[in-house]
Formats: C-alpha cells, structure tokens, sequence
C-alpha cells in the first residue's frame, strides 16, 4: 500500500471515528428528549384526569361567560 492510500484510509477511519461518535451522542440526546416527553405525556394525563373528576363536571363542561 503506498502513502496516498495510506493516507486516504486514515482519513476515512478519522471520519467514521467522529461520524460513531456523533452518532452516539445523537442517539443520547433522543433517548433524553424521548424521556422529557414521556413526563410531560404522563403530566398531561394526570391533568386531565384531575379536570375530568372535578366538581363541576368533565373538562368539556365549560360555559362561556355571560360578556361573551
């Protein structure tokens, strides 16, 4: 193998060295933003249940005031 190729292997190695490691960090950030939205869909939930059994009635019972 001369030096060019050589060289040219090195550099892609170099390249799929930062392309794995990119890949990882994405892969991190989407499991963590995966997890926010989990809790947030969990809140919601909860929410909404606790509006649904207030006094008063379901959360679709609302009335518009008398100035609308």
């Amino acid at each position: 193998m001369d030096t060019v190729d050589a060289s040219r292997l090195e550099a892609l190695e170099t390249k799929v060295a930062y392309l794995e490691a990119t890949l990882q960090e994405l892969s991190d950030v989407l499991y963590r933003q995966q997890q926010a939205l989990d809790r947030v869909l969990e809140r919601n939930r909860q929410l909404l249940e606790e509006l649904d059994t207030r006094p008063g009635g379901p959360a679709t019972d609302f009335e518009k005031p008398p100035h609308y």
